[in-house]
């Protein structure tokens, strides 16, 4: 008789997706996000962006992050592939824009991921995406200062 002993497969890397929690994660992140955006009086200008009714704004939202964060790829399915800078051009994003949005975000996330490492990732990633969607230097937000 000959037994044959092999290594055991390593435990699979769990993704962003599932360390939030699945689905139920990314909605209580999105809706606290947006939650922030309607409270915070220092993002004014961001939400002034977005519609009145930020539901379509929190499932489009949902959808790409469900994918992005490993889970399933909802956006993708629905609208293709993201373009985020491509989706984003029609608005004016400047940094002031971009800081509002990364304001929300980053308390968003400080309460809503335990993972530090994690956390600290996404803060890092979402700051890159977001330095990369802008598209003005902030001349409209300039106008505002009059």
């Amino acid at each position: 008789m000959t037994i044959t002993i092999t290594k055991a497969a390593p435990p699979p890397t769990q993704t962003p997706y599932d360390v939030l929690g699945g689905a139920a994660g990314v909605q209580r992140l999105v809706q606290r996000f947006y939650a922030l955006m309607d409270e915070l009086p220092e993002a004014y200008r961001v939400r002034s962006m977005h519609p009145e009714d930020l539901q379509g704004s929190a499932q489009s939202l949902f959808e790409f992050l469900s994918g992005w964060f490993g889970g399933p790829d909802l956006y993708a399915q629905k609208h293709g592939h993201p373009r985020l800078r491509m989706r984003h051009n029609p608005y004016t994003v400047g940094p002031v824009e971009r800081d509002e949005w990364l304001l929300c975000m980053t308390q968003a996330l400080s309460e809503q991921v335990a993972d530090a490492p994690l956390r600290d990732h996404l803060i890092r990633t979402f700051s890159q995406i977001a330095d990369h969607l802008v598209n003005s230097q902030g001349q409209v937000a300039a106008a505002f200062n009059d």
